[in-house]
Order: C-alpha cells, then sequence, then structure tokens
C-alpha cells in the first residue's frame, strides 16, 4: 500500500477550458484539460508524455498558476491551491521552460536573471543575495566570471543551466521541467539530465517531466501519465508503460519511438488518420478515429480511467489480466 504521507501534489478532476470567441458567431469551448487526476511524491520525477496538443504544456501552466484552472481541486502539501500567499506558493514550485533562448530577459545579466526571485519574495541584503547566486551558479556548473554576462553570450546548454538556477533560488520542492532539453543539441542534452539527477538528489526535490522524447521519459520517470486530447489514458510506473502498455495509444507512441535499444515488436500497430480537433472532439472515445482496435461501442461513450494489471487505463479492449 502507497505512503501516502509521502505525497508532496495531488491534482483532482482538474479541468481547464477556453472561450473561443467569434465574431456575430457563437463561442466555442476549446477543452484543453478534462478530468486529470494523479499524485507526486516526494523525491520521484511523473513523466508526463504525449504529442503536441495533448495538454501537457497546458497543465504546467496551471500547476504554476501561470494560469487559472476552470475547475478541479489541486492540493500541494496538504494545502489547497487557493491557500496559499503568492511569495508562499513560489517557494514551493517553480518551472523550468522549454525554450533557454526566449525565457530569459536579454536585457539582463546573469547574476540579476538568477538573483531576480529572491529579490521578488524575500528581504535579504544585496550581500547575501549575490552570496547564494554565485553558490548556485557553481552548483548547476556556471564559473563565476559569467555573472556579468548577457544571455546572448552563453551557449543554448549554458542558458538552460541560468534557467535552472533562477528556478531553485527559493528552494522549491517541486520542479516543473517543460521539455528542458528538446531545444538543444542532443550531445549536450545528457548532461543537461545528468545535472537535474543531481540537484534532484542534493535538494530531495520532485519533478514533473514534460516531454514528447520517450527515451528521455524513460530515463527520467519513476511513474508516467500519458495524455491525448486533454485527457489521460495510461498511468502507471515506468516498467509498466515502458514493458507492457495497455492502451493502444500508448503502444503507438512506443512503436514510433527509435528502436535503437528496443527490439522490433512482431507485429507492427499504425495509427490512422490526424488528430482531432479539441474543438469537435468525438462523442465516445477522443482516440477511436484513429484507434486500429476500435469497436462500435467506442463511438458511443467515453471510457474512463480503470484499474488493470496494476496501472489506470482509459480503454474498453484493454485487458484486464
Amino acid at each position: 500500500m502507497r505512503d501516502v504521507s509521502n505525497e508532496i501534489l495531488r491534482v483532482t478532476a482538474l479541468h481547464k477550458a477556453y472561450d473561443i470567441k467569434k465574431l456575430l458567431r457563437p463561442s466555442l469551448k476549446l477543452k484543453a484539460l478534462t478530468d486529470i487526476n494523479f499524485h507526486l511524491d516526494k523525491k520521484e520525477t511523473l513523466g508526463i508524455v504525449g504529442e503536441s496538443g495533448c495538454g501537457k504544456s497546458t497543465l504546467a501552466k496551471v500547476l504554476t498558476k501561470l494560469e487559472a484552472r476552470s475547475r478541479g481541486e489541486i492540493t500541494l502539501l496538504g494545502k489547497s491551491y487557493d491557500d496559499f500567499l503568492a511569495s508562499e506558493f513560489h517557494s514551493k514550485i517553480q518551472m523550468v521552460f522549454q525554450d533557454p533562448y526566449q525565457s530569459l530577459n536579454p536585457r539582463k545579466k546573469a547574476l540579476d536573471i538568477i538573483a531576480d526571485p529572491l529579490r521578488i519574495n524575500t528581504n535579504l541584503s544585496s550581500l547575501e543575495t549575490r552570496e547564494r547566486v554565485m553558490a548556485m551558479m557553481e552548483k548547476v556548473g556556471l564559473r563565476e566570471e559569467f555573472a556579468q554576462r548577457y544571455p546572448h553570450h552563453f551557449s543554448g546548454g549554458q542558458r538552460q543551466r541560468l534557467g535552472i538556477a533562477r528556478a531553485l533560488m527559493l528552494r522549491p520542492e517541486i520542479l516543473i521541467l517543460d521539455e528542458p532539453v528538446s531545444a538543444l543539441d542532443v550531445s549536450i542534452q545528457a548532461q543537461v539530465l545528468n545535472l537535474l539527477l543531481e540537484l534532484q538528489e542534493e535538494f530531495k526535490l520532485s519533478y514533473l517531466f514534460i516531454s514528447h522524447d520517450l527515451s528521455v521519459i524513460q530515463h527520467m520517470s519513476d511513474r508516467i501519465l500519458v495524455m491525448y486530447l486533454g485527457r489521460v489514458v495510461e498511468y502507471g510506473t515506468r516498467d509498466q508503460i515502458f514493458n507492457n502498455p495497455l492502451h493502444p495509444y500508448t503502444k503507438i507512441l512506443l512503436e514510433s519511438a527509435p528502436k535503437t535499444h528496443r527490439e522490433k515488436s512482431a507485429q507492427e500497430i499504425t495509427v490512422k488518420g490526424e488528430l482531432p480537433s479539441a474543438l469537435n472532439l468525438p462523442r465516445g472515445c477522443a482516440f477511436e478515429p484513429r484507434c486500429p482496435f476500435a469497436k462500435p461501442s467506442c463511438k458511443e461513450s467515453i471510457p474512463l480511467l480503470e484499474i488493470k494489471q496494476g496501472r489506470e487505463v482509459a480503454c474498453f479492449e484493454a485487458p484486464s489480466k
């Protein structure tokens, strides 16, 4: 039985919808997130994976309060999101953005970029702030002389280290990592991933790791959440997802990944058709129009997450044993 006392974050029945207004026409509802449920334990990494448009980044923005949820409950350390003061909240959860070229202010020096969270949320003196910045720069592998450089003087990997340092300045307990290495050269990706693992161990961090790269997700995650068009379709441990996927969409994601270290399956599974519009979702299962195993009943109702073979899966045809 899972130790609930080890839980740091819980998301329950989370929904996020946008009103799309059109001139002289009725407004439309875009359902970005529908009935999202999961938990995150202390010092673990939950990987979130899915195609572009599945709601991964929207989820990250809601969890960091960059966008408001439509409905649902989020608790952090047993306390509702709504009960946190801004400074208290940001000292618990921070985000590292996808593009280090866009997420840093080009007019600020590295020292000021990293120091911003302290200046906004604390009353530390200039000397104390500088000392903390220098210590954090050393931890992320940036030399002291880099403090007076502007972002354009850094490589992509160094800029992402800047972003990581900034996110850690308030000593949060959770980092949300939104495609943190996708904009980097492959040779640099491994360095940044290894740095994140070292920092997780040192600072006892919990990660929500968002990526479309399955090899990165497999390397970093303890458990994995698979999303499709704003819904969770499968939710289990890394071994369950990679060694015995149950949802057809999860199987297709794995089949489409490079097979450098994985044997080709005896029966290739291919997806048909294109991703439906989030403004006009199918009546039943959202994956039904593309699913090679769809049955007529899949068109009529939406499958809910059920426990099958020790993990949660939303598929009428997924085997229970």
